[in-house]
């Protein structure tokens, strides 16, 4: 008999963990090649994952609603054949000193196991989210919530990890001068963290409704905090005259419904010009690696699109800038409607180089949107509006009736300068207004 272990995939760029929602078998099932063994949900979209082999289920490594590290083993499938090694899935490299620390510390949990019966559980809250071994460990040693929320975290957003509760066991009995010194010698600042006593109360009566944040709107949270805290976001706004594609597109699209079995938004024709701009400005077309720039050779344009629930998610045409007008066409209208339906896969929104929402659908003239990590650029489609403007010809300028829109574009200023972001949001302009009135499709 053989075992085998079930990893979380990579489900993305920027997706580095998931939380279990179900487990769609037991142990002692068995488990058939490319069936559903569990069920679990990033910040973008809700996934099954299925199994590589055929077996018994025998271990499951996590429980429903613990947080799972992309990599690390979700469970264990017993197989008929040889042994496979199971490898190792994280990987720390530690001092003979730091070994024997943890050693003491194991040792001391394992004691504690026995002497402590029961503590007030330890619990998230709505500012830092532990870890069920964090929390584990912290029974075990008897640390109460107000302690384990003093402790400062050094993992992301200011998560307290374990090798941060297990130095602040070690540190226990130093002084406050002593810890704060041992630190700054050997490890970076860590992230201010706002305690329960330095935050404002909030003021609840008693005709207020608490309404519970859903899962994914709590990461959704969580990811535009990040992305604010990461990106030095600027904007750039520009008007565009889009007369000849209103009046282009009414006079095509019953004609293209009819041929393509497809509508004809005003979605794909933008998609198609900011995939256009997008190659001529390449440096949009990139990612922030510390002090590293990484140029993406795709171009992956995401599309944000609004839910039933009020949520939103990013769906990615690959290789925009390689479809013509009809692909993208197809390619907006099923993710879209794969996405109100809950049927994207992880595939479908991972890799994502540039993202384009449309605020112009809610009633917006224009908006600010936060960039999308780990992208530097998102531009916001306003509302197309019928106003009067001035119209110049060789004859002479005057006042005419026309359509026009604002474009949005926010940009991680980090990377790329205003004049950069300038020329790149005017070229997505020139390229709607340069729209060809004849143009078969």
């Amino acid at each position: 008999m053989a075992k085998f272990e079930l990893i979380l995939p990579k489900m993305g760029e920027s997706v580095a963990e998931a939380t279990i929602t179900s487990w769609l078998k037991d142990v002692g099932d068995t488990i058939e090649l490319d069936e559903a063994v569990l069920e679990i949900a990033t910040d973008k979209v809700d996934s099954e994952v299925p199994s590589e082999v055929e077996g018994v289920l025998i271990e499951k490594r996590f429980e429903v609603d613990d947080i799972v590290q992309v990599g690390q083993v979700l469970a264990i499938i017993e197989t008929e054949g040889d042994d496979m090694p199971i490898t190792e899935t994280i990987k720390t490299s530690k001092t003979e000193e730091t070994t024997a620390v943890v050693k003491e510390l194991t040792e001391k949990i394992e004691i504690a196991k026995t002497a402590v019966s029961s503590t007030v559980p330890l619990v998230s809250n709505n500012e830092r989210f532990y870890s069920p071994l964090v929390k584990n460990i912290a029974k075990q040693e008897g640390i109460s919530q107000d302690e384990l929320d003093g402790i400062p975290g050094t993992g992301k957003g200011g998560r307290v990890t374990k090798n941060d509760i297990l130095s602040y066991i070690e540190s226990r009995g130093i002084t406050p001068t002593q810890n704060i010194e041992s630190k700054q010698k050997t490890s970076s600042p860590p992230k201010p963290v706002v305690s329960k006593a330095e935050s404002k109360p909030m003021v609840v009566s008693g005709e207020d409704e608490i309404i519970e944040m859903t899962r994914m709107g709590k990461l959704i949270s969580q990811h535009m905090t990040d992305s604010l805290q990461t990106s030095a976001h600027v904007q750039s706004f520009i008007e565009a005259d889009v007369t000849k594609i209103w009046n282009w597109r009414n006079k095509v699209k019953d004609e293209f419904e009819k041929r393509e079995g497809e509508k004809l938004t005003f979605t794909p024709i933008f998609m198609e010009a900011v995939a256009k701009a997008l190659r001529d400005y390449p440096l949009l077309n990139i990612s922030v690696d510390g002090d590293k720039i990484i140029k993406k050779k795709n171009i992956n344009l995401g599309m944000a699109t609004a839910l039933a629930d009020g949520n939103l998610i990013v769906p990615v045409i690959k290789n925009a800038d390689q479809l013509n007008l009809v692909g993208i066409t197809k390619q907006v209208n099923d993710l879209a409607s794969r996405a109100r339906n809950n049927q994207l896969n992880p595939d479908d929104i991972s890799d994502g180089t540039y993202t384009v929402t449309n605020v112009g659908s809610f009633g917006s003239i224009m908006g600010t949107p936060i960039i999308n990590q780990p992208q530097v650029g998102i531009l916001a489609l306003g509302a197309i509006r019928k106003v009067p403007a001035v119209i110049e010809t060789s004859e002479g300028d005057f006042i005419g009736i026309r359509y026009r829109m604002f474009l949005s574009h926010s940009y991680d200023h980090r990377v790329v300068n205003g004049a950069l972001g300038g020329m790149f949001v005017k070229a997505v302009k020139d390229y709607l207004e340069a729209w060809d009135s004849d143009r078969e499709i």
